[in-house]
């Protein structure tokens, strides 16, 4: 997928969040600022490069050490006037977006991320109708998860086969552990989650079909890395076995 000269993929950022980002170009891309909002993205990986591109930025985040990350990445970026940090959690955006956006004059936000929170949040579904409702119509989201058959090729190229024979069988690798396990998503369960939010999405993509196993290897060449992942992102069925899937979805 072409990519504007602007774009973040333009800079070279990591091979790994290639296939989101030329999702995101051409959205992100066509000249127009945009009002965004991160949901569980505290530490900026995402809000301060939009930034940079001319975007007005609003992240929630349950973590305090996570904003104040951001606020220190955004300001030496130089656009910590465009990146605003909200301590909250996802599923209870109706509590923390009102009071901030109260007298905006906005009627909801252009685009919201939501990336890699879906594993962690108390209810899946719930954090996406969130997000959903705090969209205008016509607005996007994109939703990025861990893939499950990524997973477990991960840990068996690792070493681990009982772990990836445990999420596999969708049950707990290490289930001794104190923190609750991380869910994993299917394609399907992805799009399903989408779709009961009432967004419409498009293709799903892989992220890091290949990015996450030759991370170790020496030597390889991150421009070639970058362009191979740009090219499996959609293809199956390299795709289905990702470290992560994708996808953009639109609320009608």
């Amino acid at each position: 997928m072409p990519t504007s000269p602007a774009s973040p993929t333009a800079e070279q950022l990591p091979a790994r969040t290639a296939a989101v980002w030329a999702a995101l170009d051409p959205v992100i891309g066509a000249g127009t600022p945009l009002r965004v909002l991160d949901v569980g993205g505290g530490s900026g990986m995402f809000a301060v490069p939009l930034a940079r591109l001319g975007h007005d930025v609003t992240v929630v985040d349950p973590s305090a050490d996570a904003l104040a990350t951001l606020r220190r990445r955004a300001d030496t970026a130089g656009v910590g006037a465009r990146v605003r940090g909200l301590q909250g959690d996802g599923d209870l955006l109706h509590e923390v977006l009102p009071a901030a956006d109260a007298g905006s004059g906005y009627d909801g936000y252009d685009l919201a991320l939501c990336h890699y929170v879906l594993e962690v949040v108390d209810d899946p579904e719930v954090t996406l109708r969130e997000i959903s409702r705090a969209l205008r119509a016509g607005g996007q989201v994109s939703v990025a998860t861990v893939n499950r058959a990524g997973a477990v090729l991960g840990r068996a190229v690792a070493g681990h086969p009982v772990e990836a024979l445990a999420l596999l069988e969708d049950r707990d690798p290490a289930p001794a552990r104190s923190k609750p396990a991380r869910r994993r998503f299917t394609p399907q369960d992805m799009l399903a989650l989408v779709e009961g939010a009432g967004l419409r999405p498009g293709p799903w993509r892989g992220v890091s079909v290949v990015a996450d196993l030759l991370e170790a290897a020496s030597g390889a060449d991150p421009r070639a890395v970058r362009a191979l992942e740009l090219a499996l992102a959609e293809v199956s069925p390299y795709r289905d076995v990702a470290t992560g899937l994708h996808v953009l979805a639109t609320r009608p």
